[in-house]
This record gives C-alpha cells, structure tokens and sequence, in this order.
C-alpha cells in the first residue's frame, strides 16, 4: 500500500508561510466578493422559483429534441436517473406571457404572479405531448416566488446558525482564540466556495445549501483534531515558543488529515464525474470545500491562534482532580 511510503514523521514550518497563506487568502476572498457582487449566484429553481421536470430520455426525446420543442429558454441536460435509466432534465422559469394564452393575458398583475410558474408548466407539458408525444412525465415539480425566496432565507439562516453555535461549541471547548480562529476559517471556506461559484456560474440550489453545510461540518471537524493536539502539545511542551508547538501539531496530524481528505476526495472525484449533471454541482461544492478547509485549518486558523496567542492558565474538565473522562 502507498501508506507505507509516508514519512512517519515530519517537520514542516507551517507557520513561517502563514503570512503568504493569509496574502493568498486575501486575494481568494477579494476576488470571491467581486465575482459575488458583479456575476452573482447562478440560482437554480429552488431559490430562482421555475420547474425542474425529468423525461425518459428515447431515440425521438433526446436534448436536441427537447430544446427545440420548448419555444423560450430552457436548461435541457441528459441525466442518469434514481433507477439507472437516462432521462432528460428541463429546467426553466416563466414563458413570455404571449406563449400562455389570452386567459392569462386577462388576470391581474398579483393574479399573474402566482399563477405565472404553474402556467408555464402547463403549457411545457402541452407542447412537448403535442410535439414529441410524451406520455409520461417521470419528474414534474414547480416552485413558486414566494417559496423560492423562503428557501433562499431558510438556507442562509441555517448558515449563520451553523457558524453561531460552532462559535459557542469551540468558545466552550477550547478557549476564546481557538474560536475566533475556527469560525474565521469556516466563514474564509463558505465565502470563497461561493465565489467559485459565482465565478463558474455553477447552479447554486438546496443541495448546494447541503454541501455548504457539509463543508463547515467537515472543515470544523478538521479544525477541532488540530487544535486539540495544539493543546495537549502546549501543555506538554510549555516552555517550547507557540509557532513551534503549532507546527508540532500540524506534523503529527498531517498524515491522519492528508488520508481523510484523500479517501473522501476519491469518492467525490467518481460522483463528480460520473453523477451527472444533477449531482454536479454538489460535488464540486464538497470538492472545493475538503480542499479549502484544509487549507483553513492550517494557515487560517492555526495562524490567528498564534497571532491571538494561547491562554492554557484555565483548567480544562480534564485537569480536574477525581475526572475519569467521558461516560
């Protein structure tokens, strides 16, 4: 196996590159804001509201076929489905009112608002029956305005309260330097992901959401591993300068993050490029993110516990007379 061929022990000086690390940092977040306020996210239809419906795909319901069935824009992709079978993914928001018909023409603007998305669909399944004889619709889910926009919110908020009791997690845990180390990394990690995304155009949907979550919880597990070695090296080594104990922890648990990380990426790498497009985007999101929060955990937060300093004079549950650990 290729583990044997990892040093069993190494000595690298994370620390002295943790000002070019941050520079690096800099950079990543100044371009994700700019990416972020002139590109923006590319909403899929679970925020930008539309329908997402699912064919079986067939020698006459292919790609081509479909895009050209559908008189306005559609997102028209080939998939695998939930029972192996390849089927054809249709994205799309609202048609042209002229497509809709003059009784929709006649309803009042609040009228036309809820009722634009559930139009549309009608109307798509409609013409591809009359256009490609479809009889069966696997897929057929439309959300409207108002829910897209409390998706949206709901996800955001589970973000922030995701990195809000992080904060408290690790404040109690470990020390107030840890914390504000940890939920730095993890807010560096979400807001460059999104960048990437931005930049790239890629969907971004609940299943990003997902990821996005997924992230925070992997890298802050990472982070945890770190500087819980940081503290028992401290209190081993107490004489031994804070960037020495530091890059102290990071060699000895180089090895246990390089195989997570490693074994995790493979996964992802065969979901990635074998998934399909609708599996695409969340794979790439959990891609980036393993990779980034790696990164963090190391020159992100590592490095502002050492800027911060390390206050270990407080006895920790485990320094208390009697304590014979967990239950």
């Amino acid at each position: 196996m290729l583990i044997k061929y990892w040093p069993k022990e190494t000595k690298l000086k994370f620390m002295s590159l943790r000002m070019a690390g941050i520079l690096f940092s800099v950079a990543m977040l100044t371009a994700s804001v700019f990416f972020l306020g002139t590109r923006g996210l590319n909403f899929g239809v679970d925020f930008a509201g539309g329908t997402a419906m699912e064919l079986e795909a067939t020698e006459t319901v292919n790609e081509a076929s479909v895009r050209a069935a559908i008189p306005f824009n559609a997102d028209v992709n080939a998939a695998v489905g939930t029972d192996a079978r390849k089927v054809i993914v249709v994205k799309f928001g609202e048609a042209p009112e002229a497509l809709l018909g003059e009784e929709f023409q006649a309803l009042t603007p609040e009228e036309k608002v809820e009722r634009a998305s559930g139009a549309t669909n009608e109307f798509v399944v409609r013409t591809l029956q009359e256009k490609l004889g479809i009889a069966e619709i696997l897929k057929n889910d439309t959300v409207g305005p108002k829910v897209s926009q409390e998706l949206f919110r709901d996800g955001i908020t589970a973000l922030v309260v995701a990195l809000v009791l992080m904060l408290a997690y690790i404040w109690y845990r470990f020390e107030w330097q840890f914390s504000i180390g940890a939920v730095a990394a993890l807010a560096h990690d979400v807001i460059i992901t999104l960048g990437v995304f931005a930049f790239l155009q890629l969907e971004f949907n609940l299943t990003t959401i997902a990821a996005l979550l997924t992230i925070i919880g992997y890298s802050m597990n990472d982070t945890v591993v770190v500087f819980d070695r940081v503290r028992e090296e401290k209190r081993k080594y107490k004489k031994m300068p804070d960037r020495d104990v530091i890059d102290l922890a990071l060699n000895s648990t180089l090895s246990r993050t390089m195989l997570t990380s490693g074994t995790t990426l493979i996964a992802l790498l065969a979901i990635f490029f074998l998934g399909g497009p609708v599996l695409r985007g969340m794979s790439f999101a959990l891609i980036w993110g393993i990779v980034i929060g790696t990164y963090s955990s190391v020159f992100i937060a590592s490095a502002i516990v050492l800027s911060l300093g390390m206050d270990l004079t407080k006895k920790s549950v485990e320094d208390t007379p009697g304590f014979q650990g967990a239950p």
